[in-house]
């Protein structure tokens, strides 16, 4: 497809005696979430970790907007607007919105920190994303609830121009109407022309927000597919094992449990 921001071909992955990745293809759209699903120990994370440049795969290919690119660190990745929000958040509660959303890639003018760039900054960005929750920039983070919080993770991603965000668990502790502003977030990413991928247990999430459905069971991917093209009951098929998506290869069953006892 010419459209695709990324494409995964054929990726592999190891740790010792362990094959995580088990030759898995994933195609992510610009202006489109992709939901990455699948049960615990499926490869979920050691796959977004390789396309983040934390652990490079083994084999295989990286397709970026068709060419062909090696990801060996997340500077790497970040090059190529690459943004990753994991689970944990990684914000400093004693910093404010502004300090978070810069620690690590301060603005500077005449050799001190850029305090009035970086707050104009701060608040285009969060005014972009249509985030009306939060009352200050320079609020502590501490002050914070969770979908804030979420928030202002999603807001630092994007803060430098990013075309691929990459969402871990993003509701995973929040209420429902914490949740349901997060995903409101997401869909406004998605609109800019941000590809998004949500990595998620929850299918009602992921059903209210994307547009495709990827599942890896035990390393390997065996379905992706339109999300309005599928039922949670098909989806819940995928992730349990008991289904595959016509075409798709994978490894002989008894290969796979053999594998899963090691």
């Amino acid at each position: 497809m010419s459209d695709l921001i990324i494409e995964l071909v054929e990726i592999k992955k190891s740790f010792g005696p362990v094959t995580v990745l088990k030759g898995v293809n994933l195609r992510v759209r610009p202006g489109k979430v992709t939901a990455l699903v699948g049960d615990n120990g499926a490869g979920k994370s050691t796959l977004i970790k390789g396309l983040a440049g934390v652990q490079p795969y083994d084999g295989g290919e990286i397709l970026f907007e068709g060419a062909p690119v090696t990801l060996h660190s997340p500077r790497e990745a970040a090059a190529l607007g690459i943004e990753v929000v994991y689970q944990d958040l990684a914000l400093c509660d004693n910093l404010d919105i502004v300090q978070n959303m810069f620690l690590g890639r301060e603005e500077t003018s005449a050799g001190t920190f850029d305090e009035g760039r970086m707050e104009r900054e701060a608040s285009d960005t969060l005014r972009s994303l249509s985030v009306r929750t939060v009352k200050s920039v320079r609020q502590k983070v501490s002050s914070l609830s969770g979908g804030q919080r979420q928030t202002v993770a999603i807001a630092r991603a994007v803060l430098k121009k990013a075309r691929v965000v990459i969402l871990d668990e993003p509701t995973a502790a929040l209420g429902v109407a914490q949740t349901e502003q997060v995903l409101s977030l997401v869909r406004r990413l998605a609109e800019q022309g941000v590809a998004v991928i949500l990595i998620s247990h929850n299918l009602v999430d992921v059903f209210e927000v994307a547009d495709d459905i990827a599942v890896l069971y035990l390393g390997q991917m065996v379905a992706q597919i339109d999300a309005d093209q599928t039922t949670r009951d098909d989806i819940v098929g995928y992730i349990t094992g008991t289904k595959v998506q016509e075409g798709v290869k994978i490894m002989d069953t008894s290969t796979i449990a053999t594998e899963a006892l090691q």
